[in-house]
Formats: C-alpha cells, structure tokens, sequence
C-alpha cells in the first residue's frame, strides 16, 4: 500500500474508532482527539480531572477497540516498584524465575499517579523512554505498541506527590477533563442507569498501529513548520530573546527541546487524520496547548493574580 492510500486508510479507521468509542463515551471530543493523536504519535498521556468523569472507563474502552492489551495500576501511597515492574521468586527447582508485572502490557493505565511517591513513579520512566524494564540485572523488551496513560486529580493535593518535572516531560501531551455539559450529563444518566451494554468491536492490530505510527513518522514536513515549532518553544523561556514580557512575569521555566520535537510530530498526526500529506502552521498552533501545558513552571505571581498555563500560551499562539 503507498503511503497516500495508507493515509486515506487511517483517516477512514480513525473515524470508524471514534463512532465505537462514542458507544460508551458521550461528549469529551477534545480529550479523544488529543488521546488519538498522542497514541499514533507514539507518545504517553496524562489525563488531569475529578473523579467521575469517566477517565478509566475511556482508556478502557479505546485499548478494546485498538484491540491492544489493557492493565491497570491503582497507585496508593505504599504501592512498590516491584508491584508495578514484577519480581523474582524462588520457584520448586530453586530457581530464580520473573513473574512480570502489570507494566507488561500495551496500554497502561497509572490511574492517580500522583499518589503513590517519587521512587514508585520513577519506575515507569524507564518503560515510558525506552520501552524496557532492567530488573535484577536483566534488561526486558515491552511489547509494542506501548503507552501509558496517567490520570491526576487536580482537587485532592493533600498526601499527594507532584511528578517531578522529569516525568512530566516524558508525556506528550496533558489532557485536562472538564465537566459534561446539561444535556450530555442527561445521556450520561440514561445509559448507565439502563440494563444496556455496549459491545466494541477491535478495529486494529497491534502491528497495524506500529505500522501507522512508522507511516506518520515519513510524513515530509516543510521548514517553516519546524521553525514555528522551535521557535514558539523558545518563546516561554524567560531567559530566551524571543521570550514577550508576558512570559517574563509570570513563567519560571519554559519547555525544553523535547517540546518541540513533540509538536511536529503531534502536528503530523493530526494533519493525517485530517487527510492532508504534510502538517502546517494550524496544526501545531492545534496541539500546542495539550503539549505545553505541563511543561511551563508559572511564578508566584502568576498564581496569585489567577494568570493559567492556557491564558499564557494563548498570547505566544
């Protein structure tokens, strides 16, 4: 298949899955769009939301139909590496033998990563960067395609523990979840207070995914694009000669490189999901928000006069 009818492929896949997300999820557009692009990007997610906005349940039902494994991982505050990783164990033989743990598996959900503390946390940064997991020595391949999706609740901070801005930056993008409008909070109530269950149907294999997100990395990109990319990066760097008054005052911190990198290939998803062969300006100016969001440090003066992530980024846009 040539590249161009592979793209006219997906754009068609693309919306057959999200009419099978749609049986289960009312509403939340934005969030599925941006979850799509960051799952054939390649990249891992991190939903902030309260609770009850059917994080779990979306996650859950896009890994069926992408028809990839699914697990699970609560974090609490005694939660170990080794409950996430896996361990070894003395079998019958005396023999050391590695039980896997649930990152062994092709979507994860870290459900309230920020839960559990920092030595916990930094035991998916390694199957987050490098899709493999060293334990006792022992270097083990994930399968692909591999993605963690990570949810936080921005209203609980008591007993909760920030992601360092490390891991923050291995998520493409933040995804924040708002509350459902009056009329899909209706269709909310009337489908899960029935005795209806939807069936969704896998529309993918794993290897066809591998093979869209090689297809997206090809995508020719024009440099321009990559130099409006690079330079709205520069532009939230206090310290940087691009950087407007507006950032001076209220940002500690701007984005690092891996922004940059993220908001071109961000932007070649979602050029291919719209049927075009090579993103432009619109389309990083469409990610931007998601991609950066989690990756400015705001000032105590931001905070104290209610200026937010969003609000800044829009005035670099």
């Amino acid at each position: 298949m040539s590249d161009v009818a592979a793209i006219n492929n997906l754009v068609q896949k693309r919306n057959q899955l999200k009419a099978e997300i749609a049986k289960v999820i009312v509403g939340q557009d934005d969030v599925v769009d941006q979850i799509l692009v960051c799952i054939f990007s390649g990249g891992h997610a991190l939903l902030i939301g309260v609770p009850g906005l059917a994080k779990t349940l979306l996650i859950n039902t896009l890994s069926q139909a992408l028809g990839l494994n699914f697990k699970r991982i609560q974090f609490t505050p005694d939660l170990m590496p080794s409950d996430i990783l896996g361990s070894e164990i003395l079998d019958e033989n005396r023999h050391f033998k590695f039980i896997k743990g649930p990152v062994f598996s092709n979507i994860i959900l870290a459900d309230e990563i920020n839960r559990t503390p920092p030595k916990t946390q930094a035991a998916l940064l390694e199957a987050m960067q490098e899709r493999s997991v060293t334990i006792s020595g022992h270097n083990y391949k994930l399968d692909l395609p591999y993605f963690v999706l990570a949810t936080q609740n921005p209203i609980e901070q008591e007993g909760t523990y920030p992601l360092p801005e490390a891991q923050l930056d291995r998520f493409m993008f933040a995804v924040k979840l708002e509350y459902p409008s009056f009329e899909e909070e209706v269709e909310v109530v009337k489908r899960t207070t029935s005795g209806q269950s939807q069936v969704i149907n896998p529309l993918f294999t794993a290897e066809e995914i591998i093979d869209f997100q090689q297809l997206i990395r090809r995508i020719p990109v024009a440099d321009n694009v990559i130099e409006y990319a690079v330079q709205l990066v520069s532009k939230t760097r206090p310290d940087n000669m691009l950087a407007n008054e507006y950032v001076k005052n209220y940002l500690d911190w701007g984005a690092g490189p891996r922004a940059s990198q993220n908001l071109i290939l961000a932007a070649k998803t979602l050029a291919a999901f719209k049927g075009k062969f090579s993103p432009d300006i619109e389309d990083v100016q469409a990610v931007a928000v998601g991609i950066l969001r989690h990756r400015i440090i705001k000032n105590y003066k931001a905070d104290a006069e209610g200026i937010s992530e969003e609000m800044i980024i829009q005035k670099l846009l």
